[in-house]
């Protein structure tokens, strides 16, 4: 079966890797063969984390560019999308890609839809809020990253399963040993999410002055800097050092508004943290409160006062923190493993192909 992918962004993308090409080998092992068509590059994704311009220049050549893909699909046997062919681009332009008449998997594990239905423009609401219905609505199959995305979907007239994000977790581990260093509590992220954790900043300086330990930020960006403190520490995300960085913390956080575009993520930092054996505390929102079994892979905590009593728990209990590591690592592998998931989207391939 030869399957031609259509991502938002390259690998530069978490979600690129996450969804797609972290599957390719399994696939391939499979009989699929998969070319993967980004839309945006590693600039594009490099300028966001950033805050560079982006060229709109390169953004209009590759608007060009998945118009040229998409009437070249013929060769293929199936269409697999993840989020959306054309941003900001209304729905009849994401029907091109019926045109071939090839079955398609649709692919989604962020709620890409409440930019458009949530937006504070009305005009934008009513030109885009439905956008992405078709796509869905079309699709031989859909994968929703959790239950959020999987109703939405069904609303929208799919019959959507549920696959969660997940990570090898043959590459994911506990760390071997633990260097001499003072427990630091971390967090793995992006510039766009760096603003969930801005209001525990507070209570994690607070932390890390009295209790002598420090907080590690991953991937925040370089405009979170100024919200510096003693004893937090910025390290650059990088594909190759994303591993080991978890691997350093001793405690993962997983801060969440309870807003529309946070109740559809799929809560792969907690994944992250749990394959190495990390202890969590998250916001009961969404997947978070599902992904984590309270009180024995973590706890979840919902304003300040909870999220103190939590991380001070942890921080003084090393008991609890090595239990709860073991227990986090057991369901990783055993619900949110690429090893666990990986046949499920084979099948899944198959049968939209007819197979």
């Amino acid at each position: 079966m030869r399957v031609a992918a259509f991502t938002k962004y390259d690998r530069e993308a978490a979600s690129t890797r996450q969804r797609v090409l972290q599957y390719l080998p399994h696939l391939a092992v499979a009989g699929i063969d998969v070319e993967v068509h980004a839309l945006l590059d590693e600039a594009y994704v490099r300028s966001l984390a950033s805050g560079a311009a982006s060229s709109k220049t390169a953004i209009a050549a590759a608007y060009a560019r998945r118009f040229r893909q998409l009437h070249r699909v013929q060769s293929f046997d199936l269409i697999w999308v993840y989020a959306e062919l054309f941003p900001w681009l209304p729905a009849r332009v994401e029907r091109l890609a019926f045109r071939s008449g090839k079955p398609l998997v649709y692919d989604f594990d962020d709620a890409f839809f409440h930019p458009y239905d949530d937006h504070s423009n009305p005009l934008v609401r009513r030109a885009l809020g439905g956008k992405l219905k078709p796509l869905i609505r079309g699709a031989a199959a859909v994968c929703a990253g959790n239950d959020y995305l999987k109703d939405y979907a069904d609303r929208a007239g799919a019959k959507a399963i549920v696959l969660p994000t997940v990570v090898d977790t043959d590459q994911y581990c506990p760390a071997a040993s633990r260097p001499d260093r003072p427990l630091t509590i971390g967090w793995i992220g992006s510039p766009s999410t760096w603003g969930f954790v801005r209001p525990l900043l507070p209570l994690l300086a607070e932390l890390c002055r009295e209790r002598g330990i420090a907080f590690s930020a991953v991937g925040a960006g370089a405009a979170a800097e100024a919200d510096g403190f003693d004893g937090l520490t910025f390290t650059p995300w990088s594909e190759a050092g994303e591993i080991a960085a978890v691997q350093a913390m001793d405690i993962g956080i997983m801060p969440l508004p309870d807003e529309p575009w946070a109740r559809g993520k799929s809560g792969y930092k907690l994944v992250q943290y749990m394959a190495c054996g990390l202890p969590v505390v998250a916001s009961p929102v969404g997947v978070n409160a599902a992904i984590v079994r309270e009180g024995e892979t973590g706890l979840l905590a919902t304003d300040p006062g909870q999220w103190r009593v939590a991380l001070i728990r942890l921080i003084d209990d090393s008991a609890m923190r090595a239990a709860m590591g073991q227990a986090g690592r057991a369901r990783a592998v055993a619900a949110y493993s690429l090893q666990a998931h990986a046949p499920r989207l084979v099948e899944v391939m198959r049968r939209a192909d007819g197979g």
